[in-house]
């Protein structure tokens, strides 16, 4: 196994950014909706739109970087923290490409072993801010020989 420097994955900072004004606009459009005429498919459908983008947002914003590979090991980040894995943790690594709406996308799909049950993290281009095949080949150098 070679020595690793740090590598980080985040999403996009500009996407967070649009994400955040979007939540702002939905917030506004919710506001005018609630203040104005009786209109409640709109107001639902104005709080969903809010909710939505706002999750997306936070997400965006917590979850930074969304993957990281350090000397000892990879940190995966999410909504509710970070989990450390440890490189003989890390199972396999692979690319699942699928066809959808006429376009191929790629997903990182990172096996891990954690206290003895089996994890699956899925990592795509939006949390990754690359393409997922770059991603994968600068993680395999440093999986353990099995």
């Amino acid at each position: 196994m070679i020595t690793v420097g740090e590598q980080r994955w985040s999403p996009a900072p500009g996407l967070v950014v649009l994400a955040w004004l979007g939540t702002a606009g939905a917030l506004a459009w919710f506001v005018v909706l609630l203040l104005g005429a009786a209109d409640p498919a709109g107001q639902l459908f104005a709080a969903v739109v809010t909710l939505g983008l706002g999750v997306a947002a936070l997400f965006g914003t917590v979850a930074r970087p969304r993957l990281a590979l350090h000397g000892h090991g990879l940190e995966i980040r999410g909504l509710t923290g970070r989990r450390h894995v440890d490189w003989p943790a890390v199972q396999n690594v692979r690319v699942l490409r699928t066809r959808r709406f006429g376009r191929e996308t790629s997903l990182l799909e990172l096996d891990l072993l954690i206290g003895g049950e089996e994890r699956l993290v899925v990592l795509g281009r939006l949390d990754l801010a690359a393409d997922p095949e770059d991603v994968a080949d600068a993680v395999r150098p440093y999986l353990p020989t099995r």
